[in-house]
C-alpha cells in the first residue's frame, strides 16, 4: 500500500515538473474555519463551568392577548387585585406617563417605543418610533425623550401632535458606543434633569474607558453632564425617596460565580461615590478575576441585597392613597427573574424596607405567581412599575408582552 501510495506521488510530482511549475499548496491539508468567538453572555465563564447549560432566556417577541394571561396564578396580599390593564404590547419594559391619558412604553430586543392610549375604559397602543437600539422613553413639559444606546430624540408636542419629527439630540449626550449593558432607564429627577445610567461593556473586565460603569445627569437638552456615581455594573431602575428626596437604584452583579453570589443590590445614591465594579461585588466580595489589593476598601455599602442573579430591574417608591398605610413611602422593586443559576429567584414584585438611616434592608414579596419553585417552571417576567394617579399601580410584564394594574380595596 505504501508503495502504491509513494507511486501515485511520484505520478503527480512528474505531472507537475512537466508543465514547470512546483504546485506545494495542492499538498497542504485546507485551513480550518476559525472558530466563532463564544456569546458575549458567556464571558467570564470559569473552565470549571464550561459544562454549564444555564444562558440567557429567550423572550417572547409577539402579541399576547389578555385572555391568554393566566391571572388567577399570581398571588397578592389580602384586599389587593390584578387585572391586565393593556396587552399586545411585545417586550414591555418602563413606563413614562405622559399628558392627555399617554403612556410611553420602551423595549429591548423590538426597539420600539409603544405609546398607550387611556380613555378611561380601554387602551388602544400605537408605535412612535421604531428600529432603535435598545430604546427607553422619559417625558417632561410636553415632550417625549427616547433614548438607545447610540441615540436620543426628543418628540416636541407628541401628545397632540403625533406624527411630529423628532429633534435629534444625540451630539450633545456623547453616548458611550459600546452596547453590552447599555440599554437604559432614564427619568427626570425632582431638580429637572435626566439622569441615565451607562452600564459595564462586558460581564467582568476593566472598562476600556471611564465613561461605562456610571451614572450621570443632564440638563435637558443634553448640556451640563456631570458624573454622580462610577463602578455600577448594570443600573435598570431608579427612584427618589419620597422624602429624603435621594436616589435609589437597582443594579445587577455579574454572573459566573455561582447559585448564590454575587447579590444584585438596592443602592442609596451618594454623589462622588464609588459602588465597585469591576473589582468589588455587593459591598464585599471582591472578584476572582478583577483582581486589585483591598478590593473593597472605600466601596459604597449596599441599602438592600436583593439576591444572586435576581435581575433587579424597576424601582417605584410608592406615594399614594389607595394602597395601605403601611405601604406608604414603601419602595417597590421588580426583579425580572434570573438565568445564571441553577434554582431560580425572582420573577416577582417585592418591597424593601429598611432602618432610619436605609440600612439592614428587607425583602419581602408583593406581586409573585410568575414561577414555581416546586418546578422551576415560569411564565412571566415583571420588569417595571409606575403609579397612576388613583394610586394603583401599573406593572411590565417583559417576557408577555402585557402591563397589569394592581388595586386595593378593603
Amino acid at each position: 500500500m505504501k508503495k502504491y501510495l509513494h507511486a501515485l506521488s511520484g505520478i503527480s510530482l512528474a505531472v507537475s515538473l512537466s508543465f514547470g511549475v512546483m504546485n506545494t499548496h495542492a499538498q497542504a491539508p485546507a485551513a480550518a474555519p476559525a472558530a466563532a468567538p463564544p456569546p458575549i453572555w458567556k464571558q467570564g465563564m470559569p473552565a470549571s463551568m464550561e459544562n454549564s447549560t444555564l444562558a440567557p432566556l429567550p423572550g417572547k417577541l409577539v402579541a399576547t392577548k389578555a385572555a391568554d394571561v393566566p391571572l388567577d396564578r399570581i398571588k397578592l396580599p389580602p384586599g389587593f387585585k390584578v387585572e391586565v390593564w393593556a396587552d399586545s404590547i411585545p417586550g414591555s419594559r418602563a413606563i413614562a406617563v405622559g399628558e392627555n391619558g399617554k403612556y410611553y412604553v420602551g423595549t429591548r430586543a423590538l426597539g420600539r417605543i409603544y405609546e398607550v392610549t387611556d380613555n378611561g375604559k380601554e387602551r388602544t397602543s400605537r408605535v412612535v418610533v421604531d428600529k432603535l437600539n435598545q430604546p427607553t422613553a422619559a417625558y417632561k413639559d410636553g415632550s417625549l425623550y427616547v433614548v438607545a444606546v447610540d441615540k436620543v430624540l426628543r418628540f416636541d408636542g407628541i401628545d397632540k401632535n403625533p406624527t411630529a419629527a423628532p429633534v435629534d439630540l444625540t451630539a450633545k449626550f456623547n453616548l458611550p458606543p459600546l452596547p453590552h449593558h447599555n440599554w437604559k432607564y432614564v427619568a427626570f429627577g425632582p431638580d429637572g434633569k435626566l439622569y441615565v445610567p451607562f452600564g459595564a461593556p462586558c460581564n467582568i473586565c476593566e472598562p476600556p474607558t471611564k465613561e461605562y460603569a456610571q451614572i450621570r445627569r443632564y440638563n435637558a437638552d443634553g448640556s451640563g453632564m456631570e458624573v454622580l456615581a462610577t463602578g455600577v455594573r448594570n443600573s435598570v431602575g431608579f427612584d427618589w425617596h419620597p422624602v429624603t428626596k435621594e436616589l435609589w437604584f437597582s443594579n445587577h452583579g455579574r454572573d459566573w460565580m455561582g447559585d448564590g453570589s454575587p447579590n444584585d443590590t438596592m443602592n442609596r445614591l451618594k454623589v462622588g461615590a464609588n459602588y465597585g465594579f469591576p473589582y468589588c461585588h455587593a459591598g464585599t466580595i471582591p472578584d476572582p478575576e478583577i483582581k486589585k489589593e483591598n478590593a473593597c476598601a472605600g466601596v459604597e455599602q449596599p441599602a438592600a441585597l436583593m439576591g444572586a442573579h435576581a435581575a433587579t430591574m424597576g424601582v417605584t417608591f410608592y406615594t399614594g392613597d389607595m394602597f395601605p398605610a403601611e405601604y406608604k413611602n414603601v419602595l417597590f422593586n421588580a426583579r425580572k427573574g434570573s438565568w445564571n443559576s441553577t434554582k431560580k429567584i425572582g420573577y416577582d414584585v417585592v418591597t424593601v424596607r429598611t432602618d432610619a438611616d436605609g440600612k439592614n434592608g428587607k425583602v419581602e414579596p408583593f406581586m409573585t405567581g410568575f414561577m414555581n419553585p416546586a418546578d422551576q417552571s415560569w411564565w412571566g417576567r415583571p420588569a417595571y412599575m409606575l403609579q397612576m394617579k388613583d394610586g394603583s399601580l401599573l406593572v411590565s410584564d417583559e417576557q408577555l408582552g402585557v402591563i397589569y394594574r394592581v388595586t386595593y380595596s378593603k
